[in-house]
């Protein structure tokens, strides 16, 4: 059955490899906000698979961007299957000793707040859904600790706490899960790994390879599938970090 799929920051990296990886037979809601040219790509390459696409620009960072973004979808669908939060960024590294107020806001704001905040505004759609389903985007920064990125793994660390209190709280009707990702070599990097950071990262890995986007959206196409599952969190990372 034909499933309606929204990612948030869906333009590139994760979100751009997970609508093209579940476009075949399903509408695919692609959230952006800076990268239009290349959620427009997206989108093309969603309908090449037999997909469809519906573009949406919102600022995920604030309350109002957020808003938009739940009226944009609920405009246009009585109805969603899967939510996908996904947009978030690490904003830039940083001594332990630099983290100021406006720092802290701005990272929980992109990160955590407006995950929470949207799967509470839309849950109303997912009702109305088949087998519908939340997965939430962490990190393995929040399992190894990373302390030129503290506040960013913090934000994680809460998003994965707030997957299992939703998934206790919308059950049996929504699942709610989350993929802790290690490093996936996207642009998600460009603004904060040096190339020589990226090198460390990938001899450090027991598998000796970076991840890529498609790594993470065939986790999330499990996750859809599988039924049985909620309230878990999937580490995809190459050993980066084992329990």
């Amino acid at each position: 059955m034909s499933k309606t799929i929204l990612i948030t920051g869906a333009s590139t990296g994760i979100g751009a490899g997970t609508a093209e990886l579940l476009a075949d037979g399903n509408e695919i809601i692609i959230h952006y906000y800076h990268s239009e040219d290349k959620a427009k790509k997206v989108k093309e390459i969603v309908e090449k698979n037999n997909g469809k696409g519906f573009l949406v620009k919102a600022d995920l960072s604030t309350e109002k961007g957020c808003l938009e973004l739940v009226e944009a979808v609920k405009s246009k669908y009585e109805k969603i299957d899967v939510l996908f939060n996904n947009a978030g960024g690490a904003i830039k590294r940083y001594d332990i000793r630099e983290i100021d107020w406006k720092l802290i806001e701005e990272i929980l704001s992109l990160n955590t707040y407006s995950a929470m905040f949207l799967s509470s505004k839309l849950v109303p759609l997912l009702e109305k859904g088949d087998k519908p389903c939340i997965i939430n985007i962490t990190s393995v920064a929040m399992r190894n600790g990373s302390p030129s990125v503290a506040v960013y793994a913090a934000s994680k660390g809460a998003l994965d706490t707030f997957t299992r209190s939703l998934a206790r709280a919308l059950a049996p009707k929504i699942r709610v899960n989350a993929i802790a990702p290690g490093v996936i070599d996207t642009p998600f990097h460009e603004k904060v790994t040096a190339p020589e950071k990226m090198k460390e990262f990938k001899d450090s890995i027991p598998l000796n390879i970076l991840g890529e986007p498609r790594h993470i959206a065939e986790a999330v196409q499990f996750l859809i599938e599988n039924e049985f599952m909620t309230g878990a969190t999937l580490d995809v990372n190459g050993g980066a970090f084992m329990y």
